[in-house]
This record gives C-alpha cells, structure tokens and sequence, in this order.
C-alpha cells in the first residue's frame, strides 16, 4: 500500500514542524536560564509570567467565539498529534507573526478534552 502525500501537506507539515521546534527550543533555553519564566511586555519592559507556569509548561488560551478559557498545558504535548492538530489551525488562523499568548482556535471543551485523553 503505498501512501501519497500532497505538496500542500508536506509544506504544512514541515512549517509545523519549524513552528512546535521554535517553541520547544525557546522554552527550553529560557528555562534552562532561569527558573521562573518572564515576559517582555508591549513597551519592551519585563513582566514576571503568573504563578500557576512552572518550568517545563506553556500557557494557551482555548478561544473560539466569546467562549475563552486560559490553559497550562507541559511540553510533552507538543509532540501528540492532536495538540498538534491544533497548533496547524492556529498557524493557519493567525500566522506565525501572532503576539501574546498562544491562542488556539477551539472551544475549551475540545482542548480539555485533548489534554484529559490518556497519552499514546
């Protein structure tokens, strides 16, 4: 059985795989440098990240409609393909250049239920 892949897929998939490689490489070197995250602001200050984002985890906010809710979510996800799956919609809803947290196009519902599925 052979298995065709489009030029359009393959192009999606290497730009996610560019898109989730940022982010663990970002994440891992700043929490290798400090053990608290913190964030530059809009005017370039910098912010302490809240409380509740421990080494090793990432902040999303679940948002489709009005309906919004914030996330912890651990660095294992960005490697379970329906996170992923996620993260493909968010580039394609907001693009790369996108500032702020990371939103993902979805009700809370549905990330809630991707992060209580038992892992693979």
């Amino acid at each position: 059985m052979h298995c065709f892949i489009s030029e359009e897929n393959k192009v999606r998939s290497k730009m996610l795989r560019f898109f989730v490689g940022r982010i663990q490489k970002g994440l891992s070197l700043f929490v290798a440098r400090r053990p608290a995250f913190s964030y530059l602001s809009e005017d370039g200050a910098p912010n302490e990240a809240p409380d509740d984002v421990m080494e090793g985890y990432f902040a999303v906010v679940a948002m489709k409609g009005k309906e919004r809710q914030r996330f912890i979510v651990g660095l294992d996800y960005l490697s379970d393909p329906a996170f992923l799956g996620l993260l493909d919609q968010a580039q394609e809803e907001y693009g790369f250049q996108h500032q702020g947290a990371l939103a993902l196009p979805c009700r809370p519902q549905e990330l809630q239920k991707i992060l209580d599925a038992p892992k693979a």
